[in-house]
């Protein structure tokens, strides 16, 4: 593992900002995604664009990374989904952001997309793992005037 890896919890909406943040357009695949009923856990593996590690001295040097990231909710009571279709494994997701509110956290993705986990209070730990690889996609986002 680098230094540089990502390792945080997140226990109020301040800390879920900072996180939402960071994995802004991570790739999500269905099939690397479980709640954990049992458990009180919803756990995820996302493809997160390494955003802290691109060179902000205004050379672009086209080379971007993604890095392996385990994210995980617990003190989950129930989830619900929208426009997600549990069945379809080999669907990706992107991740846009992360919502919250006393009772919930929405993981909101592209395509009106929406897994709210419902919580007893918040409690999530993001971690990198594995070494990140080289994409020369940056994601870029049209911005709508306000």
């Amino acid at each position: 593992m680098s230094e540089s890896n990502l390792k945080l919890a997140a226990t109020d909406a301040e800390d879920l900002a900072v996180l939402s943040v960071l994995l802004q357009d991570a790739v999500v695949p269905m099939s690397e995604m479980i709640y954990l009923a049992d458990e009180s856990r919803f756990v995820l593996v996302a493809n997160r664009f390494r955003w802290e590690a691109i060179n902000n001295d205004g050379a672009d040097s086209r080379v971007y990374e993604r890095i392996k990231c385990g994210l995980t909710f617990d003190r989950v009571i129930r989830v619900r989904r929208r426009k997600v279709n549990t069945n379809a494994r080999e669907r990706v997701l992107e991740l846009l952001a992360l919502d919250v509110s006393d009772e919930y956290v929405d993981l909101i993705f592209a395509g009106d997309a929406v897994i709210r986990l419902y919580v007893e209070r918040i409690l999530c730990h993001a971690e990198d793992f594995g070494d990140p690889w080289p994409t020369q996609w940056r994601p870029d986002h049209d911005l709508e005037d306000g």
